[in-house]
């Protein structure tokens, strides 16, 4: 058995390899036939027009080879980039702000310690994109700078890039456009999100809610890293990648069903806690396991199982859950 995922990541000791293997046979055959039809679309153009079929092939994943190209597309990065020829490297040759080098520097050996790839002794290291992108980003959008749960996201597109200008893109796409105000040093994006969770919760799983409320347990302590990182270290790589396929394309809604997705699968196992620590132990267990790790079938039930999520009700959300968190200061 491999302990080294294709990506670089160890696995953990009580890895299920049986399992895994038996799930991987039978997504071979769905990512050879995804495949395929990714090459018939694209024809060996490197472009796609945003339309209901593209839509319908990235919810049902977009193969790795064309994984980094098609993102840049959807997301706008690749256009971005295009109208700003040689930004990214004037922006590492520019003048540097130190305190902003200082905490990039201190989360390096922190970023993906299971990784292979970002180990000092790799060849190429990781670190040195990784180092760069961080540096680049920070004095691009000096407003967010540089904040802990950055490294993770610019780490995973380097992953799949493997090409620093385009991690840099798609940090940008995602910082700047696709999630609303996570990481600005407020960080009430992030806040306002973690409440429209909560109340989406009422809505479509309201015994877990009212679990939630009984217990006075806050949102953010169980759910404040799946938005921060993006899923990342909290589910199988398979599944985070095939998350954020749709995430480039469809926005920030899908962080949503994918939350409500785990929470209203094992709305029975999460009822059975009867204590506060109990819940948040119920909220790691829950990112565990076949149903997550069989990411195809994950995939198809985040868009089924929460019902529908208008991208309406989630703005009416935000601007009362915004005014809360402001009220609370």
């Amino acid at each position: 058995f491999c302990r080294v995922d294709p990506y670089g990541f160890e696995r953990p000791e009580d890895f299920d390899y049986a399992s895994y293997e038996a799930f991987f046979s039978r997504y071979l055959v769905v990512l050879t036939r995804r495949a395929i039809k990714w090459s018939k679309l694209l024809k060996g153009n490197n472009s796609i027009q945003k339309s209901l079929k593209v839509k319908r092939y990235i919810r049902k994943g977009i193969p790795n080879e064309h994984r980094a190209l098609i993102w840049m597309i959807v997301s706008g990065a690749q256009t971005n980039m295009e109208q700003n020829p040689g930004y990214y490297h004037r922006l590492l040759e520019g003048e540097k702000n130190d305190k902003l080098l200082e905490a990039i520097k201190t989360d390096m050996n922190r970023t993906f310690p299971d990784n292979v790839k970002f180990r000092k002794n790799a060849d190429p290291c990781l670190q040195h994109a990784l180092y760069n992108v961080l540096v680049a980003y920070g004095h691009h959008n000096k407003a967010v700078g540089y904040c802990q749960g950055m490294n993770f996201i610019a780490g995973y597109l380097i992953l799949i890039t493997k090409n620093e200008e385009e991690s840099f893109w798609l940090l940008d796409a995602l910082i700047g456009r696709i999630l609303p105000d996570y990481y600005s040093p407020a960080m009430l994006g992030l806040k306002t999100d973690q409440e429209v969770l909560g109340e989406l919760v009422k809505m479509k799983v309201p015994a877990v809610a009212e679990l939630m409320e009984r217990h006075g347990v806050m949102w953010t302590l169980v759910v404040s890293r799946w938005f921060i990182c993006l899923f990342i270290d909290i589910l199988p790589v398979e599944t985070v990648l095939r998350i954020w396929d749709c995430l480039f394309y469809e926005g920030s809604k899908i962080i949503f069903r994918v939350a409500l997705t785990l929470i209203k699968q094992h709305q029975a196992f999460i009822l059975e806690a009867t204590n506060f620590p109990d819940i948040c132990e119920k909220f790691k267990q829950i990112t565990k396991g076949t149903f997550v790790t069989e990411c195809h079938s994950f995939m198809q039930k985040i868009f089924t199982d929460p019902g529908s999520l208008p991208m309406a009700t989630i703005n009416k959300l935000r601007e009362t859950c915004r005014e809360k968190v402001l009220s609370q200061g």
